[in-house]
Formats: C-alpha cells, sequence, structure tokens
C-alpha cells in the first residue's frame, strides 16, 4: 500500500506543472515603412504575451516602454518577444530604430484590460 501511495503522489507531482502552465496569448506582426500591422494589440491582464514581428523592408525596433521592452527588428527575420501584461491600461509603442522621414509616425498601443 505505501508504494503505490508514493507512486500515486509521484505520478501527481509530475502532472502538476503542465496544469499550472499559463496560456501564452501569440500575435503575429509586421513592420515596415511606417506601420506596424497590427497597430493595436489588446490583451487581457495577466496573459502570457508572445510577440512575433517580422519587419519586411528594412532593420527596425520596437519599444513598449511601460514593460521595459526595446528590441531590435532585423529584416526578413522573425523577432520573439515574451512578456506578461502585468498591468492594465493602454500603453504606445514605437520604433525605436531610425528607419526614414516617417519614423516618428510608426507607432501603435497595446491595450490591457
Amino acid at each position: 500500500m505505501k508504494i503505490i501511495a508514493i507512486v500515486s503522489v509521484l505520478v501527481a507531482g509530475l502532472a502538476m506543472p503542465a496544469l499550472c502552465q499559463t496560456a501564452v496569448t501569440e500575435i503575429k506582426m509586421t513592420a515596415k515603412k511606417y506601420e506596424f500591422d497590427p497597430s493595436q494589440i489588446k490583451v487581457k491582464q495577466g496573459d502570457h504575451v508572445r510577440l512575433i514581428i517580422t519587419a519586411t523592408d528594412r532593420d527596425h525596433g520596437i519599444k513598449i516602454a511601460a514593460f521595459h521592452i526595446e528590441q531590435e527588428l532585423k529584416k526578413g527575420e522573425p523577432t520573439t518577444i515574451e512578456f506578461t501584461a502585468d498591468k492594465t491600461g493602454t500603453f504606445p509603442f514605437e520604433c525605436s530604430k531610425f528607419c526614414g522621414l516617417g519614423h516618428k509616425r510608426m507607432k501603435g498601443e497595446l491595450v490591457v484590460e
């Protein structure tokens, strides 16, 4: 009986991490001449967010200051950025690498509900 109880506890313990894993909200984006697509991202507070961003025309960058994110985006290479949306609100993001005359207009917003 003791052996069965120990095995049951071990098996239950191994299964628990799979049950406790947080779901990932994955969003695919593109960065191109003066725009992000989509330019608005909506997630829920507490979500583990995975952004997969591909710069299609040249190198760009993305900065989401509220979540301490600043990442270079190399042309043609999908870049993955992961974070937890731990606060609610609307947070701006922008291109963080000069990309031409329309650079200052290359913005978007992250909405955490």
